[in-house]
């Protein structure tokens, strides 16, 4: 089975990508600019929420095409937050599902949710 190019399922895949290279590419620049700079756990945190929502807004800028833009949103954000979570649990060697992973988890839907609908053309 062949995915078409303008499929719900190929722009939420291709959404979600965008939305893990826009997060990488943010987290290895504030790396570098924290490790450089004496930065607070306060600033960590505001820093690693706005590269959540603006990786998930890129996402959505990419997948939500053609309309739908709520529904592919929260799969954009759904999708992401997993991932994205996967990825730093395997890293770090964090509990896969914590009371945090789930609050990540609302908060990546809502976030997926309102840039979808922001983005819909």
């Amino acid at each position: 089975m062949q995915a078409k190019e303008n499929g719900s399922l190929y722009c939420i895949v291709k959404g979600v990508g965008v939305a893990l290279i826009t997060a990488l590419v943010g987290i290895l620049v504030f790396a570098f600019v924290a490790k450089t700079a004496s930065l607070g756990s306060g600033v960590i945190k505001a820093v690693s929420q706005f590269l959540k929502i603006l990786s998930v807004f890129m996402g959505c800028l990419t997948a939500v095409k053609g309309g739908k833009g709520l529904l592919k949103g929260i799969f954009v954000g759904a999708l992401f937050t997993v991932l994205i979570y996967l990825i730093f649990s395997l890293v770090g060697g964090q509990a896969l599902f914590s009371l945090n992973f789930f609050i990540d988890l609302v908060f990546g839907i809502i976030i997926g949710a309102i840039s979808g609908i922001i983005t819909v053309k």
